[in-house]
């Protein structure tokens, strides 16, 4: 029990890494982005690439995996994403899903259809013994990354001028404007440190998930799940639900394996009736 647990946490804070970056897009900007599991893709082929082909370490590369999706963010946001803030939430499907087969098709031409090889570095592999029970060292780190994330967060969108910008921007644009903040610069940055989360989280499923180029489609439904669990817009909400569809299906797998994905689903329904706006409700939401 207690390792299956640990390992629940662990993978649940992969899936807040991940799906954080969805949380902000689509609570604080408003927008339906579906291919943000493209970025985490993005970021874990950047990490995948340097360390097979150049030899660069695994921290460089995490680093390395970050800035690539970042800045494929920030491109994207200024090509495409800025020309549908405010368009029906339709139409930003469409664009956001559109993308994720056209990456879907470039990785594959790029890299071919198989699994990424990965090897863990040597300090994250093994087990450390903590009171008798044996956790292994790589989920020992992702849990450590996950926190470390959600307080950066917390204190970024919270305590920070920056954050104070963004939440004036999202509840009014032409006032926040009027104030002197550069909305389509603020809404840049922000997209783009969500991008950049999901390709930090893409680069660490490597040792967990593995990284093919169905990667996007194959998880976009657990970011949604997160997101839409835990409640967009926020940060502690997304955490909370990345914990529970994480202990969940695990727990599901190695005690229920015959019911497959359907616990997470049903999970899912039940909280969604119980809590329709999510775990964590933000402000100027009517729960």
């Amino acid at each position: 029990m207690a390792v299956v647990l640990f390992d629940g946490v662990a993978y649940g804070m992969l899936l807040f890494l991940m799906a954080v970056g969805l949380s902000v897009t689509m609570g604080l900007m408003n927008f339906v982005n579906l291919a943000h599991g493209s970025f985490a893709m993005a970021g874990g082929y950047a990490a995948a690439v340097l360390m097979n082909a150049h030899g660069v370490g695994f921290g460089l590369a995490l680093l390395a995996a970050f800035v690539a999706s970042a800045l494929l963010g920030a491109l994207l946001e200024w090509l495409l994403y800025r020309r549908l803030y405010r368009a029906h939430p339709l139409d930003q499907v469409l664009l956001s899903i559109g993308l994720v087969f056209v990456s879907i098709a470039a990785f594959t031409w790029l890299f071919g259809p198989t699994l990424q090889p990965f090897t863990l570095p040597g300090w994250l592999q093994g087990q450390v013994e903590v009171v008798g029970v044996g956790l292994g060292r790589y989920r020992l780190f992702l849990i450590g990354c996950g926190l470390a994330v959600l307080a950066a967060l917390l204190l970024a969108l919270g305590r920070t001028r920056y954050g104070a910008m963004v939440r004036a921007a999202v509840d009014n644009q032409h006032v926040a404007a009027g104030t002197g903040i550069h909305v389509q610069r603020l809404f840049l940055l922000t997209f783009s440190l969500g991008c950049g989360l999901a390709g930090l989280g893409g680069a660490l499923s490597l040792g967990v998930l593995g990284l093919e180029p169905g990667f996007a489609l194959k998880y976009l439904v657990y970011f949604l799940l997160v997101v839409c669990v835990g409640g967009a817009g926020t940060i502690t909400g997304p955490f909370a639900a990345a914990l529970l569809v994480g202990i969940v299906d695990v727990a599901g797998k190695y005690y229920l394996p015959q019911t497959g994905a359907f616990l997470i689903y049903g999970v899912m329904i039940v909280m969604l009736l119980l809590r329709p706006h999510g775990l964590v409700v933000r402000k100027g939401v009517t729960a």
